[in-house]
C-alpha cells in the first residue's frame, strides 16, 4: 500500500486551486477506486473556486450540482466561475468544470452574510460513540474475501487516510445478499486539525459527502457496491444545504437513507450532525445504480 507521509496535507493540496485568471482556477486531479475522478473531489474543488470570488463574511449556505461526464484522473480540471449575483445579503456563483474542452461538472452555489432568525431542527438520531467503532484500517480487512481484486482493501484504506470514517453498522459489502433497511450511519472527521477557515470546513464536508451517500440504496437490495462488482453506476446530481457552523476536523454523524430507487437510479438523502447534536448539513444525491448485465 502506498501510504503518504501526510495524507491530509495531500488532500488539502488537492483542494488548493491555482488561480490562472480573475475567475478561472485550475485543480489537480487523481484517480479514485474507479477509473475516473472522485465526484466529491470535483464538487469540493468547484466550491473552493466559487468561494474564492466571494467576500469572506459570506458563508456558503447551499450548493446544487450535476455530474455531466466522467473526469479524467490524468488531466487537470479548469474551473470557470460566473458571478451571477452580488446582493445585499446573498451572493450567487455558477461554476463549470472543464476537461479536454468539455464540461464535466456544473455547480451553482449561494453564500449569505450571517443574520439572526427563527430556529428549529430535526433531532439527532441515536448513534454510538465514534471512538468505540473500528477505523477503516481495522474494519476493511475483515471483508477481504468479498472482493475479487485482492488489492481493493489496500486501495480503500488508502482512499480514507486523510479522513477517519467509521461505519456504525456493517457497510454494504459486509452483508452482500442480505437486504436491510435502507439506512446507513457513519461518523467522520479529518485525520488532523484544519485551519480556522469556514470555507475549508464546508469544502471538506462536501468532499466526504460523496463517499457513502448511496450506501443505503445498496443496502435495500443486498448489493455490495462498486468494489464488489455487483452494481455499476455513478453520481448524477448532488445538493447540500449548510445550516449551522461546524468543523470537519471534529466528529460529524452522517445519517443516510434511501427513500426510492427506480429507473436505474437510486436516491439518497442525509443529515449531518455535530457531536453535540446540532443539525449542520442536509444532503441529497441521485445516482445511476444498475445491475451488471451478464
Amino acid at each position: 500500500m502506498n501510504e503518504s507521509p501526510d495524507p491530509l496535507l495531500d488532500l488539502l493540496h488537492l483542494l488548493d486551486l491555482e488561480q490562472i485568471e480573475r475567475d478561472i482556477f485550475r485543480g489537480e486531479s487523481r484517480s479514485a477506486l474507479v477509473p475516473r475522478v472522485f465526484g466529491g473531489q470535483v464538487a469540493a474543488q468547484a466550491l473552493v473556486a466559487a468561494g474564492r470570488t466571494v467576500p469572506a463574511d459570506r458563508g456558503a449556505h447551499s450548493l446544487h450540482s450535476y455530474f455531466l461526464r466522467a473526469g479524467d484522473p490524468g488531466a487537470p480540471i479548469v474551473y470557470t466561475v460566473d458571478r451571477i449575483r452580488d446582493g445585499k445579503s446573498f451572493t450567487t456563483r455558477r461554476v463549470v468544470a472543464v476537461q479536454h474542452g468539455q464540461p464535466i461538472f456544473h455547480l451553482s452555489a449561494s453564500f449569505q452574510t450571517y443574520e439572526e432568525g427563527m430556529e428549529h431542527q430535526a433531532p439527532m438520531p441515536a448513534a454510538p460513540d465514534p471512538e468505540t467503532l473500528p477505523t477503516a484500517a481495522e474494519m476493511l480487512p475483515r471483508y477481504a474475501d468479498r472482493f475479487s481484486d485482492p488489492g481493493v482493501v489496500d486501495r480503500l484504506i488508502e482512499a480514507r487516510q486523510a479522513v477517519d470514517l467509521r461505519y456504525v453498522d456493517a457497510p454494504p459489502f459486509g452483508t452482500v445478499g442480505e437486504p436491510r433497511e435502507p439506512r446507513s450511519q457513519v461518523w467522520f472527521r479529518t485525520n488532523g486539525k484544519l485551519a480556522d477557515d469556514p470555507l475549508l470546513h464546508v469544502c471538506m464536508a462536501t468532499y466526504v459527502s460523496d463517499m457513502t451517500l448511496l450506501d443505503s440504496v445498496l443496502l435495500a437490495h443486498g448489493r455490495g457496491g462498486w468494489a464488489v462488482g455487483d452494481v455499476v453506476g455513478a453520481s448524477l446530481d448532488h445538493a447540500m444545504w449548510f445550516h449551522r457552523p461546524f468543523r470537519a476536523d471534529e466528529w460529524l454523524l452522517y445519517d443516510q437513507e434511501s427513500p426510492s430507487a427506480s429507473g436505474g437510479r437510486g436516491l439518497g438523502q442525509a443529515r449531518i450532525y455535530t457531536a453535540d447534536g446540532r443539525l449542520a448539513i442536509t444532503v441529497i444525491q441521485e445516482g445511476v445504480v444498475r445491475i451488471p448485465r451478464g
